[in-house]
């Protein structure tokens, strides 16, 4: 008995240890698009499900559509479900990103690039910092979008941003201030998302128009999931800084398993590297060696 009552400490103990290193963020709680979102623009190619529990933006020859989050958030834990538009898709552009609403914005971007059909999506990141971007990445993705929900997702905090796809890391923004690189800390953001007509520069650098005989063209959405610190756009931190769970110990890095995942997305399926693009970074912009970038 006081053998298993010893093992089971020691486990106990090793479980504990090893989830103070680092772990996957929460289960995101599904809830109706009316809790945490509303429309923006054009609320007639908006199209409810469910009682609201999935929506399809619409994008026509007229005009794509949008919506943003009710609240603005200083870190936190955001996800949504995506089934983004299928067939032909060029020139087509969905988002989902934060953005701080002001001049020199903070901003935190997942954009899907439509294409001809049969090629695959392109997905990018980027960050921006004090109003400046240059921060692209572009990968494929390891599955078809278009054919079913997948789940993107942005864990912010004071060390760390991690760009998730299906709970695979695919992108990590390190808090490197200390190598006088910008980190997004002090500047509320709200969610957005939209659908919209880029052809000028979408798809293959704009070469690819939109067919608009293929039109509507729709994306669907699921999921709303919003966990974050909630602060007026004047707010310059959190009054929970420290308090919840994506603020603590396990979350200011990523565990082995889940630095493996990353570099599997890298050396897989990424397509472009703000870091290894030595036609506009003669050398590696600081954060990239401690992102694991180089």
């Amino acid at each position: 008995m006081a053998h298993h009552f010893l093992w089971s400490l020691s486990f106990g103990l090793l479980m504990l240890f090893a989830g103070a290193l680092a772990a996957a963020p929460r289960k995101a709680v599904d809830v109706p698009f009316g809790r945490n979102y509303v429309p923006t623009w054009a609320f007639d190619h908006i199209k409810y499900f469910n009682g609201g529990s999935e929506i399809q933006l619409v994008l026509d020859k007229n005009t794509g559509t949008g919506f943003q989050s009710k609240g603005s958030y200083l870190f936190g834990h955001f996800s949504m479900h995506l089934k983004l538009v299928g067939g032909d898709s060029a020139g087509t552009v969905t988002a989902f990103y934060l953005s701080s609403q002001n001049s020199e914005h903070d901003e935190i971007d997942f954009e899907f690039l439509g294409n001809r059909s049969g090629q695959p999506y392109i997905l990018q990141t980027n960050v921006y910092t004090g109003g400046k971007g240059d921060k692209e990445q572009r990968i494929y993705l390891w599955f078809d979008p278009t054919t079913s929900f997948h789940t993107y997702s942005v864990l912010w905090n004071l060390y760390q941003i991690v760009f998730f796809v299906d709970d695979v890391p695919i992108r990590v923004f390190k808090n490197s201030k200390d190598l006088g690189v910008k980190f997004p800390f002090n500047q509320p953001m709200k969610l957005y998302s939209s659908l919209w007509n880029a052809d000028d520069w979408a798809t293959r650098g704009g070469l690819e128009k939109t067919d608009w005989s293929k039109a509507p063209f729709m994306a669907s959405y699921r999921g709303f999931h919003i966990d974050g610190c909630e602060a007026s756009v004047q707010a310059k931190f959190c009054d929970t800084q420290g308090k919840r769970w994506w603020d603590q110990k396990e979350f200011q890095d990523l565990d082995a398993y889940q630095w493996r995942r990353l570099q599997w997305v890298r050396s897989k399926y990424t397509i472009y590297n703000y870091c290894t693009d030595r036609t506009r970074n003669q050398t590696p912009p600081p954060e990239c060696k401690r992102d694991r970038d180089i």
